[in-house]
């Protein structure tokens, strides 16, 4: 099929779609959370979380997730009801659900419609720049001025926005083009990583899914994508840059936990380090890894402010520093001035700091801007969590919704 037939289908499809999903979300809604995470792609973050928190708290409430076809192992593991995402009973189902809760933009072809409260739950504190703050668009099949427009239109549509700090906030409204309420209550991932009373069962239980030991050295490098570096749309490279060898070398009791960003399609050959090396590209949800990380390696990716709240060791591995600030995204602040950890630039002095902070230790365990960083960017309150504190503001609403009707 050649490209300009595919793209004529594929328009011919969304306005089909488009025409059901209006047509469907006339009919009156079903108290019903629909969940979405990474496109269908995962059981994870922070629509997980409240998912949980739900059935844990409520479980006579009605939960469906979306799943993209080939994504569903996941949920058939821990028994959760989806409906296969573009599938009918998916189309049937998802415009009279009384409730989205979503952490990625959605195609603006889905139209929501009266009745229905969307919540964007989003995936991360901004390091790198965001939606109408990127100065110019590398990303495939778009361009500056196309991107900007379709983050005005897929705000427009959110009900609530969750943020995990004042910082974020300040940045999301104006990067999203969003004047709408925002929930400053934190990640709803992050509950699990501040609940003291199951820590330590939460990470024998992740050390025995993956079949590590207790006593094991884990490092978890998990590096973002690259805008400029791509097959195609929403199909991204990934060009090692980590000395997994020299790193090996340097203790046999080292394991290295390789995340890819869920962009990522190329695989990489893991066999030869002999299982020392696990790729957890696929693996369900990243907050598990962090249970069990001695230390994160990661370089521009958001994971740097989730994995501040275990108070353990990061260190930034920044090889392409320059071009990424000046060519690809942009910072927001100064790296060099505000990470809680050492930011090195080759491999050489990367394997040196690994060999320092986690093998033969000499430097102090906390790095002097650790606790300034956890001030400014991990956002807690003492006695409830953001999913209790999210679902507390979608029972308020409803309330107020039966007065008014009243």
């Amino acid at each position: 099929m050649n490209a300009k037939l595919r793209r004529t289908l594929e328009r011919m499809y969304h306005k089909v779609v488009t025409a059901t999903f209006t047509v469907v979300g006339r009919l009156p809604k079903r108290e019903l959370f629909f969940f979405e995470s990474f496109h269908g792609r995962q059981y994870s973050d922070n629509p997980r979380a409240i998912y949980e928190y739900i059935q844990s708290q409520h479980p006579e409430a009605n939960c469906i997730w979306a799943v993209k076809k080939g994504f569903e192992q996941p949920f058939i593991d821990n028994d959760v009801p989806y409906v296969r995402r573009m599938g009918l009973n998916w189309l049937l189902t998802m415009p009279r659900a009384k409730y989205w809760i979503f952490n990625t933009r959605m195609p603006k072809w889905m139209k929501k419609t009266a009745g229905t409260t969307f919540v964007q739950t989003w995936h991360g504190t901004p390091l790198k720049r965001l939606g109408l703050d990127i100065q110019q668009v590398n990303m495939p099949d778009t361009d500056t001025q196309r991107y900007r427009e379709n983050f005005r239109q897929e705000s427009a549509r959110w009900d609530y926005l969750i943020s995990p700090n004042a910082y974020s906030t300040a940045i999301f409204k104006r990067a999203f083009a969003y004047d709408g309420p925002v929930l400053e209550i934190g990640y709803p991932r992050n509950d699990i990583l501040q609940d003291e009373e199951h820590l330590a069962a939460n990470r024998r239980h992740v050390l025995q899914k993956l079949g590590l030991k207790e006593d094991q050295k884990i490092i978890l490098y998990a590096p973002t994508w690259r805008d400029n570096q791509f097959h195609k749309k929403g199909a991204y490279k990934y060009d090692n840059q980590f000395p997994f060898a020299d790193v090996l070398a340097l203790d046999s009791e080292i394991v290295v936990l390789l995340r890819t960003h869920y962009l990522v399609v190329d695989a990489f050959d893991i066999d030869q380090y002999q299982g020392r090396v696990l790729d957890c590209g696929k693996y369900p949800d990243i907050r598990d890894l962090y249970l069990i990380s001695d230390l994160l390696i990661t370089d521009y990716s958001s994971v740097m402010f989730d994995y501040a709240f275990t108070k353990r060791q990061m260190l930034f591995y920044m090889y392409d520093e320059a071009e990424y600030n000046q060519e690809i995204r942009g910072f927001y602040f100064d790296p060099q001035k505000e990470l809680p950890g050492a930011i090195v630039a080759d491999k050489k002095e990367l394997v040196a700091e690994i060999d320092q902070q986690l093998v033969s230790p000499i430097s102090p365990p906390v790095h002097p801007r650790y606790q300034a960083f956890c001030d400014k960017y991990c956002l807690t309150e003492q006695g409830t969590t953001a999913s209790e504190r999210l679902l507390a503001t979608l029972t308020n609403q409803d309330k107020g919704e039966r007065q008014l009707g009243e």
